[in-house]
Formats: C-alpha cells, structure tokens, sequence
C-alpha cells in the first residue's frame, strides 16, 4: 500500500476548490469506463456541476466528501457518504462515487478511501452502510477485501458510459460500535 497517500476530508469550501481536480478524476474514471451515473463523452462542465452540486450537498451536512491525495497533494482518488437519509433510516448512509484516477490505481487508494468511509461513518452515529456498483467489475474485489458483504444484484441496471447495459450488484456492510 502505498505510503504517500493521505485522505482528507473536505469541507464544502475545500470541495468548491477542488472541484476542478476532482472533475480531472471524474472524467478519467469516466473515459476508462466506469459505471458512474455519466455517459462518455462527459463535458468538463457537467464534471464541475457535479462536483458543484456535491460541495453544496456538504454545506448542507447531507455528505461527506473524503478525497485521496497523492505526495504531491494532487487528488488522486475520491469517496462520498450520503449521511442524508429518511427518517427511519438515521443509522445508515449510502456510499458514493468511490473513484480512483488509473494513474493511481493497484497502490491501495481504494482501500484507504474505504476505511476512512467506515470511520466517517462511524463519526456520524452511521452503523449500516449500502453501496452499489458494476455487476464483474473491478471495484467488487475492493469491496470484499473492505469487509463488505454481497445482497444480490439486477440485471441491467444502468448503463456503462458506452450505452451498453451492465448488471448492477448491491452491498452492504454493518458496522461495529468504536
């Protein structure tokens, strides 16, 4: 795992700031296939609304917004935890856009963004924790070395960014007391 990593959670001013590095990250999981909620091509504008949209989500105490930055403080990967939920739902949160640009991949970016989802959560009073992601990608190994366990998954879910249909497969994960 690669030492020269540090996740940092962002305040919804660091979030605004960043949202140009974090687009570079969003557009590159994005050109490399990922099954984020974009289609490709994927203009750098939607890139920064979105990243707009999800400072505001952090002014509003809705997310956390934790971002991996490498030794040269370049934000490398990213992670969100929607802690906004329903009422009968306080004790859980939904993990998000969990992103690691290729560049940064197989260093253990994703793994990391995961722990620091977890003590985040933990922070917030979350115990249950539900994430989806691509049916046969990559990012389930991830999952599964984070302690996350597999509810099932949908055929045809959502689309990858080429307009081909993927599978989506559910998980979740109950968190201890600290």
């Amino acid at each position: 795992m690669n030492e020269t990593i540090e996740i940092r959670r962002l305040t919804a001013e660091q979030a605004h700031a960043a949202s140009p590095a974090l687009a570079d990250v969003l557009i590159d999981c994005v050109e490399g296939g990922a099954s984020v909620s974009f289609m490709w091509p994927i203009s750098r504008d939607t890139a920064l609304a979105f990243w707009r949209e999800v400072a505001q989500g952090v002014a509003r105490g809705e997310r956390i917004l934790l971002a991996a930055e490498d030794a040269q403080q370049r934000i490398v990967g990213t992670a969100q935890l929607v802690t906004a939920q329903p009422a009968n739902q306080q004790h859980r949160a939904d993990v998000a856009k969990v992103l690691v640009h290729r560049a940064a991949r197989g260093n253990g970016v994703g793994l990391r963004l995961m722990r620091a989802i977890d003590a985040a959560a933990r922070e917030a009073g979350k115990s249950v924790l539900v994430l989806d992601t691509v049916t046969g990608g990559v990012a389930e190994r991830l999952y599964a070395r984070a302690g996350w366990q597999r509810v099932g998954a949908v055929p045809n879910y959502a689309l990858m960014p080429d307009g081909t249909f993927c599978g989506t497969t559910f998980y979740h994960k109950q968190l201890a007391s600290s």
